[in-house]
């Protein structure tokens, strides 16, 4: 059958990781190939379509409209593909580990440290667990589940079950936080995962520290780190120092407040379709519930 409209398909693959990145580089790094290959691949797909499918600026990559209906047409493509694949070999989503991606910073200061609770109560369970954002081609990344933070539209076919609210608050050392109270200057951390974190903070509590000395760290988790090692005074969501809260490692001298955003678990379907996810589902929703502060912790 002539399908004369069809672009070339070794080309979809690197478009699609490009649009779902907004980077080359990051296209390239998760389908192991170079920048160079992912570049090429794309100005094939836009020669064939015979349009631009990105705004190019100095550092900037940016989808255009229709590219991100393209793309969303080939995840949806793929899903589709990797169901019958399934079905034809007559592999068992059931059986088996159970490959689940994470936000990494979520992944190794709250997850991880849970895991042996998990394993007393689910020992049927083997969870395989890997670090990853945004959003998720289950058909490619052969991921069963994944915890997200809400930041992002969730693409068709795939079920979100909410998990907790994200609630954020400056935190830093107890030592800090003393001289934060006596209307001292402490430096101010930032992250570039989340740069508008502080303005955020401000916007939704009124209130917060004066602007001192200022450093950015590239991941979520480096600024946390500096701020337990008393560097200076970061924005933490609620979730992610909750541990350090309670050995007092932390402290949170204005107390969280609602953003607004939340996380959840993705899944291709239903979750109770898949035993294993069901399972998980139900021991995160558990844990979650302990991510609510308490009325003494919320900024007032």
């Amino acid at each position: 059958m002539s399908r004369p409209d069809l672009p070339p398909l070794n080309t979809l693959l690197p478009f699609e990781a490009t649009v779902r990145h907004a980077s080359m580089t990051r296209a390239a790094r998760e389908l192991h190939v170079t920048h160079g290959a992912v570049s090429r691949q794309v100005q094939n797909l836009e020669k064939a379509l015979g349009t631009p499918l990105f705004e190019r600026g100095a550092r900037s990559l940016r989808p255009t409209p229709q590219a991100r209906r393209l793309a969303a047409a080939v995840r949806d493509a793929l899903d589709l593909i990797e169901s019958a694949a399934r079905e034809v070999s007559g592999r068992d989503r059931d059986a088996g580990p159970l490959a689940l991606s994470c936000e990494p910073t979520l992944l190794m200061r709250w997850l991880i440290p849970r895991l042996p609770d998990l394993a007393a109560r689910h020992p049927e369970l083997t969870v395989h667990l890997s670090a990853g954002g945004g959003p998720v081609a289950f058909a490619r990344d052969t991921v069963d589940a994944a915890v997200r933070r809400d930041d992002f539209p969730v693409p068709g076919g795939v079920t979100r079950v909410p998990l907790f609210d994200e609630w954020i608050g400056p935190v830093c050392r107890p030592e800090l936080a003393e001289r934060l109270r006596l209307g001292e200057p402490v430096a101010l951390l930032h992250t570039s995962t989340r740069p508008a974190a502080w303005d955020d903070w401000r916007r939704l509590s009124g209130r917060g520290p004066a602007r001192a000395a200022e450093q950015t760290f590239e991941h979520f988790y480096l600024a946390l780190q500096a701020a337990a090692a008393g560097v200076g005074v970061a924005i933490g969501p609620y979730a992610l120092v909750h541990d350090d809260l309670v050995r007092g490692q932390l402290a949170a001298p204005y107390g969280f407040v609602a953003d607004g955003t939340g996380y959840g678990l993705l899944s291709p379907g239903p979750p109770e379709r898949d035993a294993r996810t069901a399972a998980l589902l139900g021991w995160l929703r558990e844990q979650a519930t302990a991510l609510v502060p308490p009325p003494t912790e919320r900024s007032v």
